[in-house]
């Protein structure tokens, strides 16, 4: 990879330039972004090398293109890139209209493009929120086609390793359910929790005692909206699944407490203790299988 075009410098796309400034300095780095203040930040941190005025000028820049932008916006970008001799990947966090939208420009995903999605990030959303160790000891999921070129693959595999990931391959309608529950849907309740409380009491004043327990729960929903917006309606099948089962479940403890139902509910809380300490133990393991 002589020269990677980035298209979208937020903190994802900033982060896996400083990452690579780091790891590979040697590798060029140009942007393509609506925001001029973002490239200038860009160039004056040394994040990025050039800025490409047009898609048509980042596609002759490059020889790998990642689209680090809003889901949504996809489908301006995408049919130029068809024209694109590279290798093609991103960092959505839902796979299926990606693949949709190529279905429909051009039957299927085109065989030098490996959608890739890094677990990894923060609530900020700012170019000057740009980590280069932000991938480090984090998953990366590829879901390439049947088609897919094995050097591309390898390539984007090999970008991300760079940055320290671990690198995972799956199916797209495995990777979209599996966001669902442990990014999507902790999303969803944390925005909807935060707006609920927003309208308790006088002037927000229920925030004045939040504790420590909100604050963890409800840091993500300090995120950019318009981002989990189009997640939100572009995963909208599996998240929806999850969330009525959620529902059901919230329920259902409701009953527990209404009736006083004490072994019952320690049991369900004693198992959520479990299922939590379970998780926390994984976060301090290594990777048990990477490509």
């Amino acid at each position: 990879m002589k020269c990677l075009g980035l298209i979208g410098l937020g903190m994802i796309g900033g982060s896996i330039a400083a990452g690579l400034k780091r790891a590979l300095p040697e590798t060029r780095i140009v942007a393509l972004d609506v925001s001029d203040d973002a490239l200038r930040y860009g160039l004056s941190e040394g994040l990025i090398d050039d800025i490409a005025p047009t898609i048509n000028d980042l596609m002759r820049m490059s020889d790998v293109i990642c689209l680090c932008v809003p889901i949504k916006q996809l489908s301006t970008l995408m049919p130029a890139l068809g024209a694109f001799s590279g290798v093609v990947t991103d960092v959505g966090s839902v796979k299926g209209p990606i693949v949709r939208l190529a279905e429909a420009l051009w039957g299927q995903l085109p065989s030098n493009w490996v959608p890739a999605h890094p677990i990894a990030g923060s609530e900020q959303h700012s170019v000057r929120a740009a980590r280069n160790d932000l991938f480090e000891a984090h998953k990366v999921i590829l879901t390439p086609g049947d088609n897919v070129q094995g050097h591309a693959v390898e390539l984007v595999s090999n970008l991300w390793r760079s940055l320290g990931a671990d690198v995972v391959v799956m199916s797209v309608a495995h990777h979209d359910d599996i966001l669902a529950q442990t990014s999507h849907l902790p999303h969803l309740l944390a925005y909807t929790l935060v707006d609920v409380l927003a309208g308790f009491g006088d002037e927000r004043e229920v925030f004045e005692y939040a504790a420590g327990g909100f604050r963890d729960f409800s840091r993500i929903a300090a995120s950019d909206p318009v981002m989990w917006h189009d997640i939100f309606l572009t995963n909208k099948g599996p998240l929806l699944d999850r969330l009525r089962t959620v529902i059901e479940a919230l329920e259902a403890t409701a009953t527990l407490i209404e009736e006083e139902a004490s072994d019952a509910l320690l049991e369900r809380l004693s198992r959520a203790k479990s299922a939590r300490d379970y998780f926390a133990d994984l976060q301090i393991q290594p990777a048990k299988k990477v490509l």
